[in-house]
């Protein structure tokens, strides 16, 4: 019960970003380079502080974490929040979330890892998914919602790719979210015409930054350390779900039977793959 708590909680948070981004974007409340340059730092100040906190072994900045992971972080924060300014969170989520597991897929493929059938079908039924998400006939989506979206959940792929083989994730994260900073303030300084802050707004990105990321990262890190891997492959199909929910109770957003469709294509697809590996 208290690793199922730990990671409904976990599940909650990340579904979350998808909330407080959009909402901090849906009437204007900030822009989407200063949500993302706040999120990153108050990430990296919350887990700092966790880290800090929990007395890990020997962390230093130099060998922790990488700074190519850290631009990985920041290509898929800036580009996540830009595309939920012409997104829903419903839609935004389940692009990131389908994006993020066909890269992981087509890695695995690339590294020599041979599919079988039920897993060529799964991945056939995600891209089906996809492609029936963008129909012109069945939808109004934005195509630059959607590239920025799908690139956010590619390089949160490759990220994810990145962190398998770390032995203290928690301290290479936190590294990861400081090393960002520098590119932050590159950002800040492309970008200052057109910054917008509000005092609702800015509270969102820390909520995101500090929270839903910081200490919702902290809550997933506890979780796998009992969890097995097929647990975790499937628990995360939830977060699509979640933040589809939250965004119809929050924002009032519709939930179309063409959404419900290709939620039901993709997540099958991606569930066949992971039985059928854990099986493997």
């Amino acid at each position: 019960m208290y690793i199922l708590f730990l990671t409904t909680l976990a599940l909650v948070a990340f579904a979350a970003n998808s909330i407080l981004c959009r909402l901090a974007l849906y009437e204007g409340l900030m822009d989407a380079g200063s949500f993302t340059a706040v999120r990153l730092i108050s990430g990296a100040l919350m887990l700092g502080l966790i880290v800090s906190l929990r007395k890990q072994q020997q962390y230093n900045l130099q060998s922790s974490g990488s700074w190519l992971a850290a631009l990985l972080l920041f290509i898929y924060a800036i580009t996540f929040s830009y595309a939920y300014i012409a997104l829903d969170i419903a839609t935004g989520a389940l692009i990131l979330f389908a994006a993020g597991q066909i890269t992981l897929i087509l890695a695995a493929l690339f590294y020599g890892s041979r599919l079988s059938l039920l897993e060529w079908l799964g991945l056939l039924l995600a891209f089906s998914g996809f492609i029936y998400l963008m129909l012109p006939s069945a939808t109004t989506l934005s195509w630059g919602g959607f590239v920025l979206m799908s690139i956010s959940g590619v390089v949160w792929g490759l990220y994810a790719l990145m962190g398998k083989s770390s032995n203290q994730p928690l301290a290479d994260t936190t590294s990861n979210f400081i090393r960002s900073i520098p590119m932050v303030v590159l950002l800040m300084l492309f970008s200052f015409e057109y910054t917008n802050l509000n005092a609702q707004g800015l509270l969102y990105a820390v909520l995101s930054g500090a929270i839903a990321s910081g200490v919702g990262y902290t809550i997933w890190y506890m979780a796998l350390e009992k969890l097995q891997t097929i647990h975790v492959a499937v628990v995360q199909l939830l977060v699509p779900v979640l933040a589809a929910l939250e965004g119809v109770m929050l924002l009032n957003e519709t939930i179309t039977m063409q959404f419900i469709i290709a939620s039901i294509i993709i997540l099958t697809g991606v569930l066949l793959v992971v039985l059928q590996r854990n099986k493997a």
